[in-house]
């Protein structure tokens, strides 16, 4: 979008935009989700207390399974043969609405984190174009890293939060109580565990992301001679910026991963924790076990999700303050 038209947008249309953009992406990869899980769960079936962590390409979360077949989304491992024959199998046995079984606790999180994010990309863009000029490369990378870490800080205790109740299933007078007695002992600093290895991840991805996305987004407006860019150029330039960015940051998405689940056996089993702190010792670990390609661990399916969850996350997102531009106009 041009700066011209981002300017007449208010922070409000900006954050409705972000929203549906988070609802869409969220309808169109959650089934995605559901499939793989179901393919994890038939390979490995989750017994009580059993956790996995769960992706969308927006948001990711910790889930627990309090009996082996409580939620729908992992209900009965089916003999499936592969994605398309889970998908198959799915909608002819349990109905088509099973596909969508992981949404609501995606919402809850992906809504504010994406209006979060977002909104505070074009604010401060806009505000460092004011500063440094229009035509300054390195605006997108500033403010792609300082949205990101600004949205990742806040949506952190929600995460803890969120895995604590669906775990323990307490009511918000427990929770008030763990939290406090948590806080009493710990400070506040304990809600935010985990933080680290998310921004480690979160933040580098974003600020190659915005940068490549922006590159490509103009190359592509010139290429089809266009000074707004269209439905198909920001689609095209999202996935294409999406997979770059996740490939290069995926041994931090093995390290995130490693860490959720650790803290979760730390935090709810009370297992003690074994492994080094330090994010890169974690790393030197996993490489030490499984050598260099460990560190890339489950690269393909999350290119399956990230890719179309940034592309349809950021057209979603671009039509909606072309709509909203016009409509002021």
């Amino acid at each position: 979008m041009s700066g011209i038209h981002v300017q007449k947008l208010t922070i409000v249309q900006q954050a409705i935009a972000s929203c549906c953009g988070a609802i869409i992406t969220s309808l169109f990869v959650t089934p995605l989700d559901v499939v793989k899980t179901r393919l994890q769960a038939q390979s490995n079936p989750f017994n009580k207390g059993k956790w996995f962590v769960y992706s969308n390409g927006l948001v990711d979360h910790v889930y627990v399974c309090e009996k082996g077949d409580s939620k729908a989304w992992y209900k009965k491992p089916g003999h499936f043969k592969g994605t398309l024959d889970t998908f198959v199998k799915i909608i002819r046995i349990e109905g088509i609405r099973s596909l969508w079984s992981g949404l609501p606790p995606t919402l809850i999180m992906a809504i504010p984190t994406t209006a979060i994010y977002f909104t505070c990309y074009d604010q401060l863009c806009e505000a460092l174009k004011d500063r440094l000029g229009k035509h300054e490369e390195h605006i997108p990378v500033i403010a792609g890293s300082l949205s990101r870490f600004g949205s990742a800080t806040v949506v952190s205790p929600l995460e803890l939060i969120k895995t604590q109740m669906q775990y323990r299933r307490l009511s918000y007078k427990q929770l008030y109580l763990r939290i406090s007695t948590k806080v009493a002992v710990d400070g506040w600093s304990s809600l935010w565990r985990g933080w680290a290895s998310t921004i480690l991840r979160d933040v580098p991805f974003s600020a190659m992301y915005w940068y490549n996305y922006e590159r490509f987004k103009k190359m592509m407006c010139k290429e089809v001679g266009a000074n707004e860019p269209t439905f198909f150029v920001s689609f095209t330039s999202g996935a294409v910026s999406g997979s770059i960015a996740a490939v290069i940051t995926q041994p931090f998405d093995v390290v995130k991963t490693h860490r959720q689940t650790q803290l979760w056996e730390n935090e709810t089993l009370k297992i003690p924790q074994r492994d080094g702190k330090s994010t890169w010792g974690v790393m030197r670990k996993i490489a030490a076990r499984n050598g260099i390609t460990g560190l890339f661990a489950g690269i393909t399916p999350r290119l399956f999700k990230v890719a179309p969850a940034c592309a349809i996350m950021i057209s979603t997102y671009e039509y909606g303050k072309s709509f909203f531009s016009h409509l002021n106009e």
